[in-house]
């Protein structure tokens, strides 16, 4: 499909058609200023909070506008292939219009996601290794069942519903300059472009991708499972509809790391109190990597698409934290291996305010004297400055104390 034909799909009109179908159910989510980030960069930033959304996500929007679109052709029932977030809300939409849903997800994909869409009365059926696998089994299950196939982006009723996001930014700041904004199939990025530049052409819109699956941004992307904490946005390739929406409406396309989103994801948490998934997170992380700088003049607005975070995922997002952060001590020394040589070690580290975490004895492969024993612990400290001073406490008591990185 060429770009012309795409853009007499998806305009202005259809966009706020859709959101007097939408906001049936969608919420005008909240714009929240960010201090941090407004400090770091000496410009205003805020957050489009679509991570409180019905159903954790801007997908809503669309699901909505989609089942609105079919009218009597969904009575057959929908079907959907999603990494979670569209199948939660088409889940959700489904239920709306009291018409049966089936969504296929790939396996492994967040249970949290899985459950919502099965919360609201869905089926679902797990298999296949990718988005685009899951995709394709919807669309057989379609043709051969007559159930009404609903594209997670590459639908023009859902990249309307997808824009009205970009109406209420349009609504909210009158000063914007700036949409950083995820891109996985490039829905949302189109919808909300065509919403935002119709009415402010001046407006930039920067969409963000992983590093490890990013078509738009012309990167090569292999065959397989793609393992990334946004694993909402890991959509290996642009559809026929979305690409020439982004290609003429969004401005540029750039590519973070997996730390960087977890580092993003881990300041809305402590920071601003909110709870966002990677793909939501990739917007901050393109700030806080120098990948994007805000556009001064105005806000600079980043879109929090999704907060449906798997929260297997948190404990270890917070040691990482913690350990990039210096708060983390990990030592190995050697004891006397008799009563009272452990309580001797741990007393020292006590008295000087840093916490056990967790502690092991190590017998084997060690070298080790007659009466000794090996011990490797954990410690949370205030900061590097802390962790050393405690490391010099221990060794002026006498330890051998070996850091670990």
């Amino acid at each position: 499909m060429d770009a012309g034909t795409a853009a007499e799909l998806v305009t202005l009109a259809e966009i706020t058609t859709a959101r007097g179908v939408a906001g049936a159910v969608a919420k005008h989510t909240p714009v929240v200023s960010s201090v941090a980030l407004s400090s770091e960069f000496g410009q205003p930033v805020v957050l489009k909070a679509e991570s409180l959304q019905r159903t954790g996500s801007f997908k809503i929007r669309g699901a909505m506008n989609k089942l609105a679109s079919l009218g009597s052709d969904a009575k057959a029932g929908v079907t959907a292939g999603s990494a979670g977030n569209h199948a939660q809300s088409l889940a959700f939409a489904a239920k709306y219009f009291g018409v049966p849903c089936e969504i296929f997800v790939p396996a492994g994909a967040p249970i949290s996601k899985i459950e919502a869409c099965r919360s609201y009365g869905a089926t679902v059926i797990e298999q296949g290794t990718s988005v685009d696998e899951s995709i394709a089994d919807a669309r057989e299950l379609a043709d051969r069942d007559g159930k009404a196939f609903c594209h997670p982006y590459d639908d023009a009723a859902v990249i309307a519903g997808q824009g009205t996001l970009g109406l209420e930014l349009v609504e909210d700041l009158d000063d914007l300059s700036c949409v950083i904004i995820p891109i996985g199939g490039g829905g949302l990025a189109s919808g909300v472009a065509i919403a935002v530049k119709s009415l402010m052409r001046h407006v930039r819109v920067i969409g963000v991708q992983a590093a490890v699956c990013c078509p738009y941004a012309g990167a090569f992307v292999a065959t397989g499972p793609v393992t990334t904490l946004a694993d909402g946005i890991a959509v290996k390739r642009p559809g026929a509809i979305t690409r020439p929406l982004v290609e003429e409406w969004v401005d540029d396309v750039v590519t973070v790391d997996e730390d960087a989103i977890a580092d993003a994801m881990v300041l809305l948490m402590d920071r601003s109190k909110l709870y966002v998934e990677g793909a939501g997170a990739v917007g901050v992380a393109a700030l806080r990597s120098g990948a994007v700088r805000p556009v001064a003049g105005g806000h600079t607005c980043v879109v929090l698409s999704g907060g449906n975070v798997d929260l297997g995922v948190v404990p270890g997002l917070i040691r990482r934290h913690e350990t990039t952060a210096g708060r983390r001590l990990v030592v190995f020394t050697r004891i006397d291996d008799r009563p009272g040589g452990l309580v001797k070690l741990l007393s020292v580290f006590a008295s000087n305010g840093a916490n056990l975490i967790d502690v092991e004895h190590h017998r084997e492969g060690v070298n080790l004297s007659v009466r000794q024993t090996g011990v490797h612990a954990t410690f949370e400290v205030r900061g590097p400055d802390h962790a050393a001073t405690v490391v010099d406490a221990a060794r002026r008591a006498g330890f051998e104390v070996d850091v670990e990185s």
